[in-house]
């Protein structure tokens, strides 16, 4: 089914976070909490330091009996992310299909950046991620179903 979902970005802070907003607004996370040390090796990538193995990679909190979902990250700067007030909200769509997901991905891309481009990823989904040309910044997690 169809989804969207806000995704935050912290530095260094999203466990703290959503263990404050899970006290709020109760609820478990969703696969429990992925650390950027359960990754594989990336190719090209230099080892990554204690600390960062540490951070969160991804967590996800349905709230409001699970109408929508808080997802979030820590972006470390070894990692090349750059963390700025204003660039730690994106909207996250899971559409029915990869096609569509193409096709949204596409088109909100046109005339702004690609910050990923659509690919498959190791955790199962196809990913991608852009800003369009006003600044909104967009993730796409189509789960791999063997659909087209």
């Amino acid at each position: 089914m169809a989804s969207v979902n806000t995704y935050l970005n912290f530095l260094d802070q999203t466990e703290e976070a959503f263990l404050f907003y899970q006290s709020i607004f109760g609820g478990e996370f969703i696969g429990g909490i992925r650390r950027f040390g359960d990754m594989p090796p990336q190719e090209g990538q230099a080892p990554m330091s204690e600390a960062t193995q540490e951070l969160v990679m991804h967590v996800s909190l349905p709230i409001l009996g699970g109408i929508h979902t808080l997802m979030g990250n820590d972006c470390p700067p070894e990692m090349g992310f750059k963390l700025n007030v204003g660039n730690n909200v994106h909207i996250s769509l899971s559409p029915d299909t990869r096609d569509e997901t193409k096709r949204l991905f596409d088109a909100l891309a046109v005339g702004g950046t690609i910050t990923m481009p659509l690919q498959d990823a190791f955790w199962g989904a196809y990913y991608g991620s852009c800003t369009d040309k006003y600044g909104v910044q967009w993730m796409f997690n189509r789960l791999n179903k063997g659909d087209q």
